[in-house]
């Protein structure tokens, strides 16, 4: 069993800064994928970033050059860095771990509000 523990969530201006933090805690594995999705009111998910254990990141278009992803493989914790927010960065935004050999796990969401 897997415990993704979120936390850095709530409101910032537009324009500001703000930095999620992402622990996981049980049968972690060493290989594995750690990253944020968010969704919004009325809209899909999204995958916003992603990085795995060597380090390789992924960002959507969207938050690409704004947002940074790193991790803490000691602490399996998982950071975004979220820089030059936008109204349309509000969403809630979920963490998750991805394991080759352990399966795919959800935190439960962290709500981020942009005000403009």
């Amino acid at each position: 069993q897997v415990q993704l523990v979120e936390s850095g969530g709530g409101l910032v201006q537009a324009g500001g800064s703000l930095r999620l933090s992402c622990a996981a805690s049980g049968t972690i594995l060493r290989m594995n994928t750690m990253g944020w999705h968010r969704q919004a009111p009325g809209k899909q998910r999204e995958l916003v970033a992603l990085i795995n254990e060597g380090g390789t990141t992924e960002y959507a278009d969207s938050v690409k050059g704004r947002f940074t992803i790193s991790r803490d493989n000691a602490k399996n914790t998982v950071y975004l860095q979220m820089t030059n927010l936008r109204p349309e960065d509000a969403a809630v935004y979920y963490c998750v771990l991805d394991q080759i050999i352990g399966g795919n796990w959800w935190g439960q969401g962290t709500q981020v509000t942009v005000s403009s």
